[in-house]
């Protein structure tokens, strides 16, 4: 992400570039002290990325991916609000990443990184997860916005998401 690219706004209207930023990599913190066993970080909604937010983003994505390979998803993982059963947090991992990440490839002009396989996993994971209530006005997550059928994989997990892939 160029520096002029960081007041640009994102598909998540809750975030701009910099803020999206502060967002995944706060929160890829949390997941990789949950993932890991070790204390997290102050609260994610206070972080702000320092000079080197791509770096900071792969160390604490290196932890996570060590984290759930050495401990397992088959355990209860602690994360910022209690404790939660590890694969409803792999999940969440999983949904905030290909989500997120997809936001963020699109408000910058850039290739989303993610395979059709990564999004039919991530998709099929977050349906049986993520309930309605969760959805709408002052909810973390909008809508289902609808996708045509034979859309890709990555278009129906963003609609699914509450995302409309056509920006």
């Amino acid at each position: 992400v160029e520096a002029d690219q960081r007041s640009l706004p994102t598909p998540c209207a809750d975030y701009d570039v910099a803020a999206l930023m502060d967002h995944i990599v706060g929160w890829a913190q949390v997941f990789a002290a949950g993932s890991t066993g070790t204390a997290f970080p102050p609260d994610p909604a206070g972080y702000h990325c320092g000079d080197d937010p791509a770096g900071e983003l792969r160390v604490a994505a290196a932890d996570i991916v060590d984290g759930w390979a050495t401990h397992g998803l088959d355990r209860t993982v602690k994360v910022t609000s209690g404790e939660s059963p590890g694969q409803m947090v792999f999940t969440m991992t999983l949904m905030e990443y290909l989500t997120h990440g997809w936001d963020l490839a699109v408000a910058t002009g850039q290739a989303v990184p993610f395979t059709e396989d990564e999004a039919a996993v991530t998709w099929r994971r977050a349906e049986g997860m993520l309930p309605d209530e969760y959805r709408g006005e002052g909810m973390p997550f909008g809508p289902v916005v609808a996708v045509a059928d034979d859309a890709p994989t990555l278009d129906r997990l963003v609609g699914y998401m509450g995302r409309h892939p056509q920006q």
